[in-house]
C-alpha cells in the first residue's frame, strides 16, 4: 500500500517534534543523524512545525556565537505527544526511519 505525501509529511513533523521533545535530537545535525534526512528536509520540517501549531524554538547557547544551541518544544498545541509515543514504531516504519 502506497502512503500519501500528506501522511508522510504529517508523520515527519510529528516525529521530528517527538525527537526534539524527548531530547533524542535537538539540533539539525542530530535530526539528520537520527533520521537520515537531508539538511534541507530537516530545516524545512522544523519550520513547518508551526503549521501544526507546535511551538518549537531555537535556544541560543549562552556565550556561543552563530547557531550554537538547540531546539525545544514549548507547546504541542493540539497534538498529543503521548499518541506519538504509542504510534512511534508505525510512524518510523511508514517513514522508513531506523
Amino acid at each position: 500500500m502506497e502512503v500519501s505525501k500528506t501522511r508522510t509529511s504529517f508523520y515527519r513533523r510529528l516525529y521530528v517534534a517527538w525527537l526534539i521533545d524527548s531530547g533524542s535530537a535537538t539540533s539539525v545535525p542530530a535530526l539528520m543523524a537520527a533520521t537520515g534526512m537531508p539538511r534541507r528536509t530537516a530545516q524545512d520540517t522544523l519550520a513547518a512545525l508551526a503549521e501544526l501549531d507546535i511551538d518549537c524554538r531555537f535556544e541560543q547557547a549562552g556565550g556561543e556565537r552563530n547557531n550554537s544551541g538547540h531546539y525545544r518544544i514549548h507547546d504541542w498545541g493540539p497534538i498529543n505527544p503521548q499518541w506519538i509515543s504509542g504510534q512511534l514504531q508505525q510512524i518510523k516504519a511508514t517513514l522508513g526511519y531506523p
